[in-house]
């Protein structure tokens, strides 16, 4: 039999078999009760899904439209370029980060990519979307402060729009949203020949891991160590997670299993006083 339990603000259903010679009217009443508490799971089930999926719909309309705004307004921006009108494009972008994302440029030129990252955040999670679509058109600030021969800015400015990419797209970022993975490319080409901030280094590397790019997450790795940025137990870990790939997904990533295993050869030879030790704690 059920019994129902009430507490200041809630009841609970609890199996009672001393009332199994409870009244038949009371046993109807327990069934109503029973019934009304299921309509009422259900009808907060759907309630809270058509919440979720309206935010979803909002959200995704909101970036459709803000990506169609950016369109226009770069498309705009590269005709003043043509004209060589660069501040007047200049004013346009600062207009539309105003309008967009409550900042100005030269506010986000003060600030690190990690103090973007932060205005970018909402009860903890970051809205990666939104971030991507702010870096993009920082990136054409950049290329505009370049064309204007002002190099340390651009390169400054490229340096946080390459790190608020990887960002992105480590948080899951929609790849597609403005070609993000293209973008990323673009401009580490641009900083090629300029060092990188650490955390942009390793941001890349993983990034480079995500992708499935295990040769270049290597390169980056072994850059790690050289510069004292990495420990050697954290590049075993990455040869360990290569280790439980399938074999044509390490090759296709520029990293045949058989490297894989000279790769942690290699990082015994090169830290032989750290490869005992950490034999040692793994037995």
């Amino acid at each position: 039999m059920i019994r129902l339990e009430f507490e200041p603000a809630n009841f609970s259903l609890v199996k009672d078999d001393s009332l199994k010679a409870a009244p038949a009217f009371l046993l109807g009443f327990l069934a109503v009760e029973r019934s009304i508490v299921k309509m009422k799971i259900r009808n907060t089930l759907h309630l809270t899904w058509m919440q979720v999926g309206g935010a979803r719909m909002f959200r995704r309309d909101y970036l459709v439209r803000l990506i169609e705004d950016m369109t226009q307004m770069i498309a705009k921006v590269f005709s003043l370029k043509q004209e060589r009108k660069h501040t007047e494009a200049l004013w346009e972008l600062d207009e539309l980060f105003k309008r967009q994302f409550r900042l100005n440029s030269e506010l986000l030129r003060s600030l690190s990519a990690a103090d973007i990252e932060q205005l970018f955040r909402s009860h903890g999670y970051l809205e990666a979307d939104k971030l991507q679509s702010a870096a993009r058109l920082m990136e054409e600030e950049a290329s505009l402060l370049l064309e204007l021969e002002r190099e340390e800015e651009a390169v400054m400015l490229y340096t946080k729009v390459f790190q608020l990419y990887l960002k992105s797209a480590l948080q899951g970022a929609d790849l597609k949203l403005i070609g993000l993975t293209e973008r990323i490319g673009m401009v580490r080409e641009r900083l090629r020949s300029y060092a990188w901030p650490e955390t942009a280094m390793r941001d890349y590397y993983a990034y480079m891991e995500q992708q499935g790019m295990y040769a270049e997450a290597e390169n980056i790795l072994y850059q790690l160590l050289d510069n004292g940025k990495m420990e050697y137990g954290e590049a075993v870990q990455f040869y360990q997670r290569l280790q439980l790939k399938l074999p044509e997904d390490l090759a296709k990533g520029g990293l045949p299993l058989e490297e894989v295993h000279e790769g942690m050869d290699e990082l015994k030879r090169r830290f032989p006083h750290e490869a005992v030790n950490g034999d040692k704690s793994l037995t």
